[in-house]
């Protein structure tokens, strides 16, 4: 005996409507905003100092941090690794993930490991658990951002988020959207303060949008936020402090027109403890170098060259295909090294200068005596070293550089942009 043909259609009804329901919970459970900790279950690893040489290959930037963990950067993941001198990418000791926002910056001070993400949240993360922190609300980041697969833009010069150090000790997290600038404590995520004028990220870093007439360009050594501001007549340097917001000194160079370029040099990754400046005008390669401090920049004449890398108070450059270093407050020679095959910088950090070979070998000097560290060839198993250095970074005594296929393709997709599946090479100098 059948269903009437009423209870029959009631039935179905009844029928599609649970089979919608269980499809929607199924595309909210998979869709919804959410969040993913998987905090480490293993000890803390030992720092470690291994002899110099290359170490390993990644196929992924390392943000180094502690001197014991490697950080990446994936859409919409932080994980770290670990030991910092693996030959090759291991199971993540820690992940975190969001959904749907997608990572758009990583900084680090110590063990406390800062992200920001694509709708302006802020992250801070125990390096040594990966449990988080705190979180905190800051501006969403400004435009797109082409971030190729190896995450090094994201890890080694992330866009609009900078830490400063203040005299006292206090480190601030400052982060810059399109129409305001937060600043958070590094210890709790407490607000300290915010800027509601328009600010962006310096253009050129490979994101679409347009400069705005205040843009960040880096936090100085002395807890200062540094900005270029054009909003009201001709550019000047804006020397902000971190903890408080207020602004110290506006500062004009001499000698520069309406549209003002400064670059910050002698900072540790992500532009942030600088010690120096380079200005110039737009469109004008002639610049000035400048050492910074609690006070008005002081010339440095060193630092004038574009290539010219800031190291304590050494300013050390190629010229005439000699290394040179000088000092950046005089621009007396202090040492030179003649005789080297052709070299050109590739990174520095606090006490030790890197330079490349055309045939890529690493060679690292000390930058206050010039006197070498470590050389060695950069090859890593039989991939040889006909390759194109892309983007590198050095902290920790470590040494990481991307290597690019020849002839370079800056249009070409990942496969043919990079030499191997595993382009990063890390190396102890």
């Amino acid at each position: 005996m059948g269903f009437p043909n009423g209870w029959r259609r009631i039935a179905v009804a009844v029928t599609a409507l649970l089979a919608t329901a269980a499809v929607a919970a199924t595309v909210y459970r998979v869709l919804a905003p959410a969040e993913v900790s998987t905090p480490a279950r293993a000890e803390y690893p030992q720092a470690s100092s291994p002899a110099p040489g290359v170490v390993g290959r990644l196929p992924v930037a390392p943000l180094i941090v502690d001197g014991r963990l490697r950080i990446y950067a994936a859409h919409r993941q932080v994980y770290a690794d670990r030991p910092v001198e693996g030959r090759h990418r291991t199971t993540p000791y820690w992940s975190y993930r969001r959904w749907p926002a997608k990572l758009d910056g990583v900084v680090a001070s110590g063990t406390t490991v800062v992200t920001r993400w694509s709708d302006g949240r802020l992250v801070a993360l125990d390096g040594r658990t990966g449990r988080v922190a705190w979180q905190a609300d800051g501006p969403v980041p400004v435009g797109e951002r082409t971030v190729r697969r190896t995450g090094a833009a994201t890890v080694w010069d992330p866009r609009g988020l900078f830490v400063a150090r203040a005299p006292a000790g206090r480190q601030v997290v400052v982060a810059a959207g399109a129409q305001r600038v937060r600043a958070v404590d590094l210890a709790d995520g407490r607000e300290l303060w915010q800027s509601h004028t328009t600010v962006t990220v310096p253009p050129g870093d490979g994101s679409d949008a347009e400069a705005g007439c205040r843009n960040v360009v880096g936090a100085t050594a002395f807890g200062q936020l540094v900005t270029v501001d054009s909003c009201a007549g001709p550019a000047v340097v804006e020397f902000r402090d971190a903890v408080t917001g207020t602004v110290g000194l506006r500062w004009r160079p001499p000698g520069v027109g309406n549209e003002l370029v400064a670059i910050p040099v002698g900072c540790g990754t992500g532009r942030t403890g600088c010690t120096g400046l380079r200005t110039a005008t737009s469109g004008d390669d002639t610049g000035r170098g400048w050492l910074l401090g609690a006070g008005e920049p002081v010339a440095a004449p060193a630092l004038d060259r574009p290539d010219a890398v800031l190291v304590g108070g050494t300013a050390v450059a190629v010229v005439d295909g000699v290394p040179v270093g000088r000092s950046a407050r005089t621009g007396a020679d202090l040492w030179r090294r003649p005789g080297l095959p052709q070299v050109r910088l590739l990174a520095a950090q606090p006490d030790r200068v890197h330079l490349l070979t055309e045939t890529n070998d690493l060679l690292t000097l000390d930058p206050t005596t010039g006197e070498q560290r470590s050389f060695f060839a950069l090859n890593a198993g039989s991939d040889g070293t006909g390759w194109t250095p892309g983007a590198a970074y050095a902290a920790d005594g470590f040494v990481a550089v991307e290597r690019l296929r020849k002839p370079v393709d800056p249009t070409g997709d990942d496969q043919r942009y990079y030499l191997t599946s595993e382009p990063v090479i890390l190396a102890a100098t």
